[in-house]
């Protein structure tokens, strides 16, 4: 899938965050697993001026000495001496005649024919000149042999979340792509695709199977997606008022865990037939109007909120939201789905939960007022990685006494210690070897938007009511319960408690 010949990717942004905490630290444990290409050069480019050595140094003191299982002095020596750095801005045209030259050294063995890929470890305020000015220099451009006339090196770009506010703006973004990259080239990453529970839904659904002829409205009642995170905006706060949750959790990754759970199976595992049936799925799920927002679903703020550092004052940007949303197809008419996502909440969680029917009818005696648990599946993507089935059975020596049991699988359990590598691992090299499957797709994005759109204008309409407090540490606003609750259910724990 991929291009013989050398190899750089190129970082812009270098110097910071995501770059030291988790680009390099999963480069190097690819090099460690002997999974890099042999002849890739990894290139920082920065406005900041530094040696190699000077970048190689703050990249190992920034987030790779302190990894798991770091790399020995020796991994490390042999890792970083695929790194360069070279001094540049991505906001002028100029300012990156210093990257030209400095790949023109890298590549000078290939002709100038060498692959790229190009990562924008960027600011989102600066896709847009970053790619301009990629396109205006020709650096977006793939060659071609000149005896053949076949592309002899590709040149792709990995695009970082958020891809737009709203859907306005996804496709200005869009569109500023498709002027200079093809589709193909562009790479658009979130990393809960990479993370190995993710993947294995697909696995468990499509390899095994006594769970699809289940997987449908006949046998589910509903199904919830949780993400609860135990900290608070903190030093977020300029970025998360702007953002909100609606935008930074729900619109990318829940949606992305939603339409794994509910898509048709593909007809082969690559990457136009799996995302063909994500846009599918996102296409089904039914459009509300901003006006009814407030019928399906609930938006809450934790206490103390507004006191956060770039925080406005008397903001009205949810941390908290729960949304029930149906999807209108054969498989899955009248099922709710319920997402539901939170700052400075009780646990550090992210589940799915499938919830049978009931038998139609039960043989068993029940004690006055009991009434019969439903089968649950719990998905537990993090921080306990595995699968529950919680069924009934007969508890011993008791007269059909029903009890709740499980069947549960751990990551840790079956494959050890280092069972889950970091979901950029898997990313990275995808996008080196040209396999686009864990990558979202331009027409994903905007129907997720599509989606998401209408909640976020009802909710923040100057006639709609403000997100209801809820104090640190608990599970949300009273007001989830009461919403769940008026369809006759109730939010479930399948990873840390029932």
């Amino acid at each position: 899938m991929t291009t013989a010949g050398p190899t750089t990717l190129v970082i812009f942004g270098a110097s910071g965050d995501l770059t030291h905490r988790k680009l390099i630290p999963a480069l190097c444990n690819l090099h460690r697993k002997g999974r890099l290409p042999q002849d890739l050069k990894i290139l920082g480019v920065a406005r900041s001026a530094k040696t190699d050595a000077e970048f190689r140094d703050s990249l190992f003191q920034g987030g790779v000495r302190t990894a798991d299982m770091g790399p020995s002095p020796e991994e490390w020596q042999a890792f970083a001496s695929r790194i360069f750095y070279v001094q540049g801005d991505v906001a002028s045209a100029p300012g990156l005649e210093g990257l030209q030259a400095k790949l023109g050294e890298l590549e000078a063995l290939a002709d100038g024919n060498g692959n790229r890929l190009y990562y924008l470890a960027l600011a989102p305020s600066l896709y847009e000149p970053a790619v301009n000015n990629l396109g205006s220099l020709g650096m977006a451009r793939e060659p071609s042999s000149q005896s053949s006339g076949q592309s002899s090196g590709w040149r792709r770009v990995v695009v970082e979340k958020p891809f737009g506010v709203d859907l306005a703006s996804s496709k200005r973004l869009n569109d500023l792509m498709q002027a200079v990259f093809s589709e193909h080239q562009v790479y658009r990453i979130d990393h809960y695709l990479g993370k190995e529970t993710v993947q294995n839904i697909l696995v468990f659904r499509f390899a095994n199977t006594i769970f699809e002829p289940l997987w449908n409205r006949n046998y589910i009642d509903h199904v919830q997606i949780t993400v609860a995170e135990t900290v608070s905006v903190s030093q977020r706060g300029d970025y998360y008022d702007q953002a909100g949750l609606l935008r930074d959790m729900i619109q990318s990754h829940m949606l992305q865990l939603l339409s794994l759970i509910a898509m048709e199976p593909p007809s082969s595992f690559d990457a136009d037939s799996l995302r063909d049936e994500k846009v599918k799925v996102l296409r089904a799920v039914r459009k509300i109007q901003p006006q009814d927002a407030h019928s399906h679903g609930v938006t809450g703020q934790y206490q103390g909120y507004g006191s956060e550092p770039g925080v406005a004052a008397g903001s009205r940007t949810p941390t908290f939201a729960a949304l029930r949303l149906f999807i209108d197809n054969w498989r899955w008419q009248d099922v709710p789905f319920y997402l539901r996502s939170g700052k400075a909440l009780a646990e550090k969680t992210t589940e799915i939960i499938v919830q049978f029917r009931c038998p139609p009818h039960l043989m068993f005696p029940m004690a006055q007022g009991a009434d019969l648990p439903a089968n649950t599946l719990s998905i537990c993507v993090q921080p306990d990685e595995g699968f529950h089935l919680r069924f009934q059975a007969k508890a011993p020596d008791t007269w059909f006494q029903l009890q709740p049991v499980d069947l549960e699988f751990h990551y840790q359990n079956a494959f050890g210690d280092q069972a889950n590598p970091d979901a950029y691992e898997r990313l990275l090299l995808d996008a080196l070897t040209g396999d686009a499957s864990l990558f979202a797709r331009n027409d994903e994005i905007e129907q997720a938007w599509m989606i998401v759109d209408p909640f976020i204008t009802g909710f923040t309409a100057d006639q709609a009511p403000p997100p209801a407090e809820y104090p640190l540490g608990s599970w949300g606003p009273r007001e989830a319960d009461a919403f769940i609750q008026r369809d006759g259910r109730k939010w479930l724990r399948g990873c840390g408690g029932h």
